[in-house]
């Protein structure tokens, strides 16, 4: 089938170099002689167009994306409370239950006369553009988490970012903790992986790294704390990924999982930092660094890493494929089924060189 008209979406938490996709997207599908419409707000632009003033797609063309690239965001706006294949609807004896409303989306995508997608996620969204390709829309994938959690890519775009500003912020702690001899337990996001907390801990010599692969004993981060101070380094600085959890214990919940919602992390440092306080006795303080880690220009490396993807999404529909998903296998960008995408999470391995060499280093993980 010839395409004509070309949708663009962006779904879940946003990433630096989301804009970057986009732009390389339409100026893509442009030289091709294909016209491009974004859809807002995940997939919500399609299914309640009418909840935006705006309208439910935006035309974009060479103008739409100009300067795009160094912006963080995205011009299309998202969600993760859209999902069509869980959709939150009002129960008819009140409360919110979850729908199906995939069928519906890929109706509407017939209706607006939309040919293919190229759908901007992570695993959430990659699954949604899974199911619709399989009810016969041509999709392909492009894998955006700042978590670095998507498995058979080398790395996704906004991960590089995420890293360069925690480690920034992580250096500057170190002079006011060491000012003041506290402890500073600095909270980054991840979900269910360590990646952002691996890679800034081990890039700005923090003390202890705690993850969710290798579950910590806070005995043993009071330890090297103790062992610090015997040796005269009077502060401590510790990184906790959000979804890092005590060995026997579970994670640390913001809000439970709801109707169109998935569970929210947070509170870890909070609650690290105490138990540290009243078992070394010194004085600690917790710092979330949360969705700063999201937001802000994209580095030099995530806004190529963007470029190149949203160009090879356009190359792949060119080509004929669907149902795939851009992956980077270094020195190349190439397809792998979306179905090998979402199979699994990727996880930092326990045994890996990095984490092989924050022990060299003497780095604790609490275990």
């Amino acid at each position: 089938m010839t395409i004509r008209r070309l949708a663009v979406s962006t779904g879940g938490g946003d990433a630096p170099g989301l804009n970057a996709v986009i732009r390389a997207v339409v100026l893509s599908a442009l030289r091709r002689g294909w016209s491009c419409v974004g859809i807002r707000d995940g997939y919500n632009g399609l299914l309640d167009p009418a909840s935006d003033p705006r309208g439910g797609l935006v035309a974009l063309d060479r103008d739409a994306v100009r300067g795009l690239t160094h912006l963080g965001g995205t011009i299309l706006g998202t969600t993760n409370r859209g999902n069509p294949l869980r959709y939150p609807t009002p129960a008819p004896g009140g409360g919110t239950v979850e729908r199906d409303r995939s069928d519906e989306l890929v109706a509407r995508f017939r209706e607006e006369r939309l040919d293919a997608l190229v759908a901007i996620g992570g695993d959430g969204s990659l699954e949604i553009a899974h199911v619709l390709a399989g009810k016969g829309l041509r999709v392909v994938g492009v894998p955006k988490t700042i978590d670095n959690d998507l498995d058979q890519t080398v790395v996704t775009f906004g991960f590089d970012t995420a890293v360069e500003f925690a480690t920034e912020c992580i250096d500057r702690l170190h002079s006011t903790a060491e000012s003041h001899q506290r402890v500073l337990v600095v909270e980054v996001m991840g979900r269910y992986a360590g990646w952002i907390a691996l890679h800034a801990g081990v890039a700005a010599s923090a003390d202890a790294i705690l993850i969710p692969e290798i579950p910590y004993t806070i005995e043993r981060v009071a330890e090297k704390i103790a062992a610090r101070e015997r040796s005269g380094r009077r502060f401590s600085i510790v990184v906790a990924a959000e979804g890092a959890r005590p060995r026997g214990g579970g994670l640390t919940l913001q809000e439970p999982a709801a109707a169109g919602r998935p569970e929210r992390l947070g509170g870890v440092g909070e609650k690290i930092s105490a138990e540290l306080a009243r078992l070394t006795g010194k004085e600690s303080r917790a710092v979330v660094l949360g969705h700063l880690l999201r937001g802000g220009r994209p580095t030099a490396n995530d806004r190529l890493l963007a470029l190149r993807f949203g160009a090879a999404a356009v190359r792949a529909l060119a080509a004929g494929q669907s149902g795939v998903m851009v992956s980077l296998n270094p020195p190349e960008v190439r397809y792998v089924p979306l179905s090998a995408g979402i199979r699994r999470m990727k996880t930092v391995p326990v045994d890996g060189d990095t984490v092989q060499t924050a022990r060299d280093l003497g780095i604790s993980f609490g275990d």
